[in-house]
C-alpha cells in the first residue's frame, strides 16, 4: 500500500498565513506599511520570500500598494464595505435560491452555526472564521467548481470586513446564529423567495451598522 499524499506548506504560505491572522485580528491596523526588510526580519526570512506573500495578499485585497511604494493594510471605505457586501449578496442571493428549490439540507452550515453558538467570549476572528465556514458551505452545496472559485476570490475581504464588525461588537453572536438558523430553516422547507431576504436582512444588517460605524471614523 503507498504512502498517503501530505500537503506541505511553503514558508510563503506560512508566512502569508500569519499576516492574513495579523491584519484579521486587528494586530497590523488599517494603513499600516508593511516594508520587506523589516517585514523579513520579523520573520527571520528572505526578502524574495517576504515579497511573494506580501503579493499574495495584495491579490487578496488584504494588502494594498502603489507604484514603488511599500505595501500597506487596507484601509476600508464605506464605499469598498458596501460594495463587498453588494457582491456577496448578488451571487448568495442565487445560491440559496436554488438550495431552497431543491429543499437542500446542508449539514456543514448546521454544524458551523452550531460551533458559533458554543462561542462565549471567544477572539473575533474565532467567531469570523466560523461564519464564513458557515457561508462557504452553502456556496459549495449547490456544486459548481466556478461558483465558489469566483467566491472565494472575495473571501479575504469578505473576512476583513467581518472581522471589524465583530470588533466593534455591531453583531452579537446570538443574533448571527438566529439569523443563520432562520436560513436553514427557510431553505430546507424549500421557501425560496423566503430564504432570499432572509438572506438579504442579514446581510443588509452587517452592511448597514458597518457602514455607519466606519462613516463615523469608527
Amino acid at each position: 500500500m503507498s504512502a498517503p499524499t501530505l500537503g506541505v506548506v511553503t514558508v510563503v504560505d506560512a508566512v502569508t498565513a500569519d499576516l492574513r491572522t495579523r491584519i484579521l485580528a486587528g494586530d497590523l491596523e488599517p494603513g499600516r506599511p508593511l516594508g520587506e526588510v523589516d517585514t523579513a526580519a520579523h520573520y527571520g526570512v528572505a526578502r524574495p520570500t517576504v515579497r511573494a506573500a506580501i503579493e499574495a495578499l495584495v491579490s487578496a485585497g488584504l494588502l494594498t500598494r502603489g507604484t514603488h511604494k511599500s505595501a500597506r493594510v487596507t484601509v476600508l471605505t464605506a464605499d469598498d464595505i458596501a460594495d463587498v457586501y453588494t457582491t456577496r449578496e448578488h451571487i448568495e442571493s442565487e445560491v440559496v435560491r436554488q438550495l431552497a428549490l431543491a429543499a437542500a439540507v446542508v449539514p456543514d452550515a448546521d454544524a458551523a452555526n452550531d460551533a458559533i453558538r458554543a462561542l462565549a467570549d471567544a477572539p473575533a476572528h474565532e467567531v469570523v472564521d466560523l461564519d464564513m465556514r458557515f457561508h462557504l458551505s452553502l456556496i459549495d452545496a449547490v456544486g459548481s467548481i466556478r461558483t465558489s472559485r469566483i467566491y472565494g476570490l472575495l473571501a479575504d475581504e469578505m473576512r476583513l470586513c467581518m472581522s471589524r464588525t465583530q470588533r466593534a461588537d455591531l453583531l452579537s453572536v446570538a443574533d448571527i446564529t438566529a439569523e443563520h438558523a432562520a436560513l436553514l430553516s427557510r431553505i430546507a422547507a424549500g421557501d425560496a423567495e423566503g430564504a432570499v431576504s432572509v438572506l438579504r436582512e442579514h446581510l443588509g444588517r452587517a452592511r448597514t451598522r458597518l457602514v455607519a460605524h466606519v462613516a463615523a471614523g469608527g
